[in-house]
């Protein structure tokens, strides 16, 4: 069996209290980002500070993609929609483990999970972070 690897290195790590998400905090304005980077898109400052972030928070706007977007390779369909945390401002475009839009409604709180998105080249799983309704 193979070992499962992150889709990328530097969006979320697991933690002993679950997973959470590697954003960054603006010194200069105290805004959250992500993916985290060293300048700062809100005020151009470029002292910013690795945090975690997540693992709760809301839905915002959602959608149900149906059609394969170019190079994916995970199940369809999928639930996509736009999160924020809770906290934070932050308002992240993230999967969805719930595609059917009748389940989901602004507002519904939902919480980070890692689920597996598809199998690499070499037969190994690729995890990747996504947002669960709370309770599902």
């Amino acid at each position: 069996m193979s070992v499962p690897r992150p889709i990328r290195d530097d969006l979320f790590e697991s933690v002993p209290e679950g997973p959470r998400l590697r954003a960054a905090r603006c010194e200069a304005c105290g805004e959250f980002q992500f993916p985290a980077s060293s300048l700062c898109p809100y005020c151009g400052g470029d002292r910013t500070t690795p945090t975690l972030v997540g693992p709760a928070g809301h839905l915002r706007l959602f959608t149900t993609v149906t059609s394969r977007p170019p190079g994916y390779r995970g199940r369809l369909p999928y639930g996509f929609g736009v999160v924020e945390l809770t906290g934070t401002r932050l308002q992240v475009i993230a999967r969805l483990t719930e595609a059917d839009t009748t389940r989901l409604r602004p507002g519904l709180p939902v919480r980070l999970v890692l689920e597996e998105l598809c199998m690499d080249d070499d037969g190994a799983p690729v995890l990747t972070y996504a947002f669960a309704p709370e309770g599902a």
